[in-house]
Order: C-alpha cells, then sequence, then structure tokens
C-alpha cells in the first residue's frame, strides 16, 4: 500500500509539472504540496487500514474543496 503512495506522488508531480510548463503557479504549486504529501507518508510505515483512512480523509477534503470551488467562488451560470 505504500507503494501506491509513491505512485499517487508521482502522478501529482507530473501534473504538477505540467502546470507549472503552462504558466498556472497556483495549481502547480497545489499538486507539488500534494506530491510531499504522498511521498511523506509512504515512508512511515503505517499499516494497511491506516493507509486506507488517509487516502478516504485525502478524497473527502479534495472533493468538498473543489465542491465549494466550483460552486461558491466560480459561481453557478445562470
Amino acid at each position: 500500500m505504500a507503494r501506491m503512495f509513491r505512485v499517487l506522488g508521482l502522478f501529482t508531480l507530473a501534473i504538477g509539472l505540467m502546470a507549472f510548463a503552462g504558466d498556472m503557479t497556483e495549481m502547480a504549486l497545489l499538486f507539488f504540496m500534494q506530491t510531499a504529501f504522498f511521498v511523506l507518508f509512504s515512508y512511515l510505515k503505517f499499516t494497511e487500514k491506516t493507509y486506507i483512512l488517509l487516502f478516504w480523509g485525502y478524497m473527502i477534503v479534495t472533493f468538498t474543496g473543489f465542491s465549494y470551488w466550483t460552486v461558491f467562488i466560480m459561481g453557478l451560470p445562470l
């Protein structure tokens, strides 16, 4: 399970680098922070249940933040 967090770190790093190359600095920094989060947690030798709980917590925070941003910050088209 720890290797999957390294794979997620690799994917977020690739997305961050592409965002940086596309002049989207804020998005790139967000994905670089996610990369650090995933790589750091992959080396902490947690149990499989802890990794699953961390991933679910990450997903809940991410989807909640994304939904908030798209509805309240970007606004719905009328």
